[in-house]
């Protein structure tokens, strides 16, 4: 589990190719006192694996599923990271609760600047849209931010980042068409499955019937 507060931008060194899919390894000074074999650190929000580390890099190994729905599988030698190590009991929540379990990709649209702060606009598929809403929660390449709003006409939805934020997280590296890798909220995600599935018989609640009796 993660809060989605990225504490270091690490430097991808290299990626070697492997049975089950990538050895990625990745340099880093502040975290890596912390790190241990078989900790689990956030890249980008996808949560990994330690297989090993050094004095100033660690090494993941990322499968094909992975790879499949993430960005890691386009990530060269000196690309910007975003890293977070796994939550402590004992830690703040400061951001909201980030399993590490990436959902999809999304295209970065649009960045406009508003006062001090910066506007970036995601693409957002049509399947995913019910996790969205505005004020909600949302992790962007293992970052906790707030959405700011949804647009059903565009397809898309905006998020506002402040200074400290967009200057001290690879969000600053985007280009428009850049993908980036989003981590809807557990919770969403947990009401869904509950309002699908009633009596344990895996039957579907959500009927024509069931929302007439809630009055939409």
């Amino acid at each position: 589990m993660f809060t989605g507060l990225v504490k270091e931008i690490g430097t991808i060194k290299t990626i070697k190719n492997i049975s089950e899919g990538l050895e990625i390894s990745v340099l880093c000074h502040d975290l890596i006192t912390e790190i241990k074999t078989d900790d689990s650190v956030a890249l980008d929000g996808v949560c990994q694996t330690v297989v090993s580390y050094g004095l100033n890099d660690f090494t993941v190994q990322t499968i094909g599923a992975t790879l499949g729905k993430t960005t890691l599988g386009i990530l060269k030698p000196g690309y910007k990271v975003n890293l977070e190590l796994a939550l402590k009991a004992s830690d703040r929540l400061g951001g909201h609760m980030v399993q590490g379990h990436v959902n999809t990709t999304s295209k970065l649209q649009s960045i406009q600047k508003k006062g001090e702060n910066y506007l970036l606009e995601f693409s957002l598929e049509d399947e995913n849209r019910k996790y969205v809403i505005n004020e909600g929660s949302i992790s962007i390449n293992g970052i906790s931010l707030t959405v700011c709003s949804v647009s059903d006409f565009s397809h898309s939805f905006i998020v506002s980042i402040i200074p400290h934020s967009y200057h001290h997280t690879n969000l600053v590296n985007l280009s428009v068409g850049n993908l980036v890798n989003i981590e809807f909220d557990v919770i969403s995600k947990y009401v869904e499955n509950m309002l699908k599935y009633t009596n344990n018989n895996f039957t579907n609640s959500i009927t024509n019937d069931w929302l007439s009796s809630k009055g939409f």
